[in-house]
């Protein structure tokens, strides 16, 4: 499916990428969490392949990925209506990308940073205890890329990203490494946000010491050490929140 219709009357309507079925899926689902659709009704699935000039499996698909989110609900003779934010899937890496492309909202970072006190000192523990030489030299190498970053010669917020999902890889607990790509689409926004608060990127010192802690497989040490890594950002967003009102 080459997503050009055969007329050519695709050319005004929304760039849907090369795979029409995700893309008609993150168009609509921006929309939806951005509030595009507050005051209308959802449109139908005729509708919504005549505006983005697909077709109806194509957009019968999408429907159904953002109905497994908890964005929408398609009931017989009731039609799709959009979900209240209460039903959304937060663990969702997509729906937790359109959630922070919204207005900026500390309350939501400051969610996000609780969720992460609760499981990544714990997971940083677990790799301790159950982390093999292969994600030792990951978790070391995250760091000293994070060292580098700090001389102006790779990414600080990518070596960032790849320490925290290192650690999470190599407490070999399912559930926190599915928990990565929360982990790595938030980050990106809560990174940003507390390195401009103090004007510097992330502190090395402290994510050396959850990393020493690890190697050293003493998971007290290490989770102490994440726990207050991550304590540090959730008393930043405080601080901020303070200083708005």
């Amino acid at each position: 499916m080459t997503g050009v219709s055969r007329d050519g009357s695709r050319q005004d309507m929304p760039q849907l990428g090369r795979n029409l079925t995700y893309g008609m899926l993150d168009s609509l689902g921006r929309a939806i969490v951005t509030g595009s659709y507050t005051d209308r009704t959802f449109p139908t699935e005729a509708e919504l392949a005549k505006q983005h000039g697909v077709s109806r499996s194509v957009t019968r698909e999408a429907v159904k990925m953002l109905t497994a989110k908890g964005l929408l609900s398609a009931r017989p003779r009731q039609g799709t209506t959009i979900q209240p934010p209460g039903s959304w899937n937060l663990f969702d890496a997509d729906v937790l990308r359109w959630l922070l492309e919204r207005q900026f909202s500390i309350d939501l970072l400051r969610h996000f940073n609780e969720l992460r006190v609760a499981i990544e000192p714990e997971a940083a523990a677990l790799a301790a205890q159950h982390g093999d030489d292969k994600d030792f030299a990951s978790i070391t190498a995250g760091l000293e890329r994070m060292v580098v970053a700090e001389r102006g010669e790779d990414d600080p917020l990518e070596a960032d990203i790849a320490f925290h999902v290192a650690i999470l890889r190599a407490s070999k607990n399912p559930f926190y490494t599915q928990f990565r790509d929360v982990v790595e689409t938030a980050l990106r926004t809560s990174i940003r946000f507390t390195n401009r608060i103090k004007g510097r990127t992330a502190s090395v010192a402290d994510h050396a010491a959850v990393c020493d802690a690890i190697l050293a497989r003493d998971g007290d040490s290490a989770r102490t050490a994440m726990r207050h890594l991550i304590g540090e950002v959730l008393q930043l967003i405080e601080t901020a929140d303070e200083a708005k009102s």
